[in-house]
């Protein structure tokens, strides 16, 4: 059984958002770590909302409008029911009912939009929508996690903890989306002399890394469009993972180690296990962006899987070695990606 090595002095939160912002650091196996979240984008939605406040750019009934369909727009919708602020969700069909429910419930206005072909696929388009209602709506506010320098900032506390808990770590392994998270925890991690090295964990049909835009089954990571918050040169491996190897990780993960769950944790989990058994001197820590709860009636469900044509099973033969991000096919393959620079990403290779 796994075992909680940052013990937390009793303390009496001024919120819920204060008390689960942060992640549980957690040791799994012999040189591999967890930093376990319950809803790892209520830290930067929190501390956006924060500066924006301190910059004069909310102030008392501001409207509020972003794009999402996934833990940012709940974590948005929790601060700014908690403050006051009338927010919109631009999403699209990802947003399950549930999902829809709870931010209704947390009195957002949730807008769903549909790709139809259009530059930057379903992302341009929520994009596009965010930024007509803006033109609408021109007193309201834009987070903007895709670009906003502050949603990697957010992530120093992260690192901090990391330090604290941890001392030095010779890998750090996490699913790329908004780039935040990877990006904003490596930087901190590497403020001092020590310089840990960086996986970043994406999927089939995502453009983040240069490979060919296709349909995306595992949601949560990767994205169609290149977000200007992922830092390439921070990276030093990529590796793309498909829907059933991770599914198959993401429900080992919580047989055998009790952390029940999303999918883009069990994503990283699938990777960084197989790290840290490759590289058994050095201290390993992995990503957990969610819990699975949002996930009992698809991922943790059998006919849900069988509906979808998808086999939960173990990547037993590793990953797949490849040059290029175009070779990145629709099995599990890693690129050594070693700090390259935006413009590899930037002109993705055409889909076959």
């Amino acid at each position: 059984m796994t075992e909680t090595t940052s013990p937390h002095a009793p303390k009496a939160y001024a919120s819920i958002i204060e008390a689960t912002e942060l992640p549980r650091i957690i040791h799994v196996t012999d040189n591999l770590y967890a930093a376990a979240f319950s809803l790892m984008k209520l830290l930067p939605a929190r501390f956006i909302v924060d500066r924006a406040e301190r910059a004069g750019l909310l102030t008392p009934g501001t409207p509020v409008i972003e794009t999402s369909s996934g833990t940012f727009a709940l974590g948005l919708a929790m601060v700014c029911a908690q403050r006051g602020y009338p927010l919109t969700i631009v999403g699209d069909p990802a947003i399950d009912r549930d999902l829809r429910n709870r931010l209704e419930m947390l009195g957002t206005k949730v807008v769903i939009v549909h790709d139809e072909g259009q530059a930057g696929g379903i992302q341009g388009a929520r994009l596009a929508r965010v930024t007509e209602l803006r033109r609408e709506h021109p007193d309201s506010f834009v987070p903007g996690q895709y670009d906003n320098p502050d949603n990697p900032a957010a992530y120093a506390a992260v690192g901090d903890l990391v330090a604290q808990s941890l001392g030095a770590l010779d890998c750090l392994v996490g699913p790329v989306g908004s780039g935040g998270s990877t990006c904003g925890i490596a930087a901190s991690l590497r403020r001092g002399d020590h310089d840990p090295r960086l996986i970043g964990v994406d999927t089939h049909g995502s453009v983040i890394f240069g490979a060919p835009e296709g349909h995306r089954v595992l949601r949560g990571l990767g994205s169609s469009i290149v977000p200007g918050n992922v830092e390439h040169a921070a990276y030093d491996e990529v590796h793309w993972v498909a829907p059933g190897e991770a599914f198959h990780a993401t429900r080992e993960l919580y047989r055998r180690h009790g952390l029940f769950m999303g999918p883009t944790s069990g994503a990283s989990f699938q990777v960084a296990s197989w790290w840290a058994r490759q590289h058994p001197a050095e201290k390993v820590l992995m990503v957990l962006p969610d819990e699975g709860y949002r996930y009992q009636s698809t991922v943790y469900d059998d006919s849900w899987l069988r509906a979808q044509g998808i086999v939960a099973a173990p990547g037993d033969r590793g990953p797949r070695l490849v040059d290029e991000p175009a070779d990145a096919g629709r099995t599990w393959s890693r690129l050594l990606w070693d700090r390259r620079g935006r413009a590899t990403a930037v002109a993705p290779a055409v889909a076959s």
